[in-house]
């Protein structure tokens, strides 16, 4: 990378509807050979029909940057409040959208 890019940064510009952001409890990741979808849901008790709020679609290079930056984040987060407890109870969400059991 030239010095002068190095110099330059990235201008990323964030408008104040998507400084908002969207609520999510639940993440479905389904994948082909070329690409990572991870779709963002907002399940509410007690009623069985959910939102998807985002899809986000990923390169598989992109994903995998994705999943060591939240290692790195969640590591961090950890450091400094505590272990994060997993509510994971080994039962999985009954939900099937005629994909992948959802993993996250």
């Amino acid at each position: 990378m030239s010095e002068e890019r190095k110099k330059e940064g990235i201008n990323i510009e964030l408008t104040e509807e998507i400084a908002q952001g969207n609520y999510s409890n639940l993440a479905i990741i389904n994948h082909s050979q070329s690409e990572f979808v991870v779709d963002f849901v907002q399940m509410m008790p007690g009623i069985k029909k959910a939102k998807v709020k985002s899809r986000i679609i990923l390169t598989p290079q992109h994903a995998k940057r994705l999943m060591k930056a939240l290692v790195d984040n969640v590591n961090k987060f950890e450091d400094q409040n505590g272990v994060i407890n997993d509510i994971d109870n080994g039962q999985s969400l009954p939900l099937n959208f005629g994909g992948p059991t959802p993993l996250a």
